[in-house]
């Protein structure tokens, strides 16, 4: 199974995802920030099959870490997670980066999709609405 970065800063919805996550086997590294997840990034970034992150957190937002994840690990599907419409807008430009965008409040079986569909390589489509 994936090894996956998640990055989040709701301790509730961290845990959330990370427990839906290791149902289908998944290896989880979760961090509360986007400064966290670039210091994994850096210790151990080949390491991981798929970055998880919400847009809007403190320190360093998703779209940030997007652009510096997909910068230095281009191979790396990147899947962010939203509540807020105008974050989503924010990260519509992105598209070459991202695989999808999974808007807030999500299922377990729409996160857990959401992931399958990125570690397969099934073709992101960031107008797709999970959740």
């Amino acid at each position: 199974m994936a090894r996956i970065l998640l990055t989040e800063d709701d301790d509730a919805v961290r845990s959330f995802v990370k427990r839906a996550l290791e149902l289908d086997g998944h290896h989880v590294k979760a961090v509360e920030d986007g400064g966290q997840a670039v210091e994994e990034l850096d210790k151990h970034g080949k390491a991981f099959d798929l970055l998880v992150s919400d847009i809007k957190m403190p320190v360093m937002d998703g779209i940030a870490l997007a652009l510096h994840s997909a910068r230095d690990y281009p191979e790396m599907p990147i899947l962010l997670m939203t509540g807020f419409a105008d974050q989503r807008e924010r990260a519509d430009g992105l598209d070459k980066l991202v695989h999808d965008i999974v808007t807030k409040p999500f299922s377990l079986a729409d996160i857990r999709r959401a992931v399958r569909d990125a570690i397969s390589g099934s073709e992101g489509t960031i107008g797709r609405s999970y959740g």
